[in-house]
């Protein structure tokens, strides 16, 4: 698990885009500013995980669309991790988790965290 200056943890999925589009921006601010940047997909947040589950989560302006986001975040280096416990817990696999993405266990989550010079929990 390689560490990162910044984590963005949020718990919500596509149920809650003002969420999601709150941690995906200042996820990718911190990248904008010279930092690295994981964002840490929690509880309902894996389903975000899959391939194209971003597409059309748009909470209107000035905000971005998160699929916008996403492929600028990735672009400029960005990393996205997945609760593997979470992501089972939520009948996944990580078969189904876009290839991009990592899947971590608990030590990694506290390992990222103890590790950033600044964390996002968005609840």
């Amino acid at each position: 698990m390689q560490t990162t200056d910044f984590v963005a943890t949020v718990f919500d999925g596509a149920s809650n885009p003002n969420k999601v589009t709150v941690t995906f921006t200042m996820a990718l601010n911190a990248l904008l500013k010279g930092h690295t940047a994981t964002i840490l997909l929690m509880v309902e947040a894996v389903q975000l995980g899959k391939p194209g589950a971003t597409a059309g989560m748009a909470i209107g302006k000035p905000f971005e669309p998160v699929a916008d986001l996403l492929a600028k975040y990735l672009e400029k280096g960005g990393r996205i991790a997945i609760c593997g416990s979470c992501m089972v817990h939520n009948g996944l696999t990580a078969e189904q988790m876009d290839p991009r993405f990592e899947v971590i266990t608990a030590p990694d989550v506290i390992e990222l965290l103890m590790n950033a010079r600044g964390s996002l929990q968005v609840t």
